[in-house]
């Protein structure tokens, strides 16, 4: 019984596990957007888990518009934290194994080491606030051999993100500010996928467990625009402006980095140093 449920198949990370599954026979894999399958739907998701035998769920789908969020709270809430409410439960009344994806935003952003799991969340938005209660709602129902893995700065040659803005913009102007009091790293969602699918026969667990993925190193948003830059040869001046200077909906993290040694030592991945797999995303751009 190898297959897999994959919820947001046209996200980022979706996008990139497809990309894997074309040339992985070991699984079946059942690929869904927000369209063909509504996930705030118990009965509609419980009956195609029996029905084709789902194994694993891989929850990709989430309400990732952070400012936007603030202002359609309810919508943001029903993907966010009611959606995954409905995964924990049909993977512990069905035996399914749940592999959910939350966020860096669950933490206030006022470490100065990077985060472990273990560390107090306070969440300073909405986005980050029914993120984490999607996470408790896990927790809570604790199905066998489930997982939460936070991550941080998504991109990939697929879908928006911050990569190719800066690329499009750098066509479009001469000059660029960008925030440099911001402190994180960037995920390539390519490696994040890649690990998802090392660790899915090596899951065995009784109670709930958390876990943190990003690429390697430390960057601000200053630093992720000059390296694309750099990487790119694109002859931009770059200004650093600070947090103050770049308004928006809701309150971002100052420093999100998160200490990735829990799943390196759990499951025996390796993950790549974040200019490495930018450079390596570039090419394929």
């Amino acid at each position: 019984m190898n297959n897999i449920l994959i919820t947001g198949s046209n996200g980022q990370l979706g996008s990139e596990l497809k990309e894997f599954a074309k040339s992985n026979s070991a699984y079946n894999f059942h690929f869904f957007g927000r369209e063909a399958l509504d996930i705030t739907n118990h009965a509609a998701v419980e009956n195609f888990v029996k029905e084709a035998d789902i194994s694993i769920i891989i929850n990709c789908a989430a309400h990732t518009a952070v400012d936007k969020a603030e202002s359609d709270i309810e919508m943001a809430t029903k993907l966010n934290h009611f959606a995954v409410e409905n995964f924990a439960k049909i993977a512990k009344d069905n035996k399914v194994k749940l592999i959910h994806i939350s966020t860096d935003y669950v933490f206030d952003g006022t470490n100065h080491m990077p985060y472990v799991e273990s560390d107090n969340t306070n969440p300073q938005g909405v986005y980050g606030r029914t993120k984490l209660a999607g996470e408790q709602a896990i927790q809570r129902l604790n199905p066998k051999n489930s997982i939460i893995i936070r991550t941080s700065w998504v991109y990939s040659s697929f879908g928006n993100n911050f990569v190719k803005t800066m690329i499009r913009l750098a066509n479009e102007r001469n000059e660029l500010g960008v925030i440099v009091d911001q402190i994180g790293t960037p995920t390539y969602a390519k490696n994040l996928a890649q690990g998802i699918l090392e660790i899915i026969p090596k899951l065995e667990n009784e109670n709930v467990e958390v876990y943190h993925f990003s690429n390697m190193g430390a960057c601000s948003w200053y630093d992720f625009a000059k390296t694309i830059f750099n990487l790119k040869e694109i002859d931009i001046k770059v200004n650093a402006i600070e947090t103050s200077q770049y308004p928006t909906a809701a309150k971002r993290p100052f420093y999100s980095v998160l200490n990735k040694n829990k799943i390196k030592d759990k499951f025996q991945i390796e993950i790549p140093y974040w200019k490495d797999a930018l450079k390596d995303c570039l090419k394929k751009l």
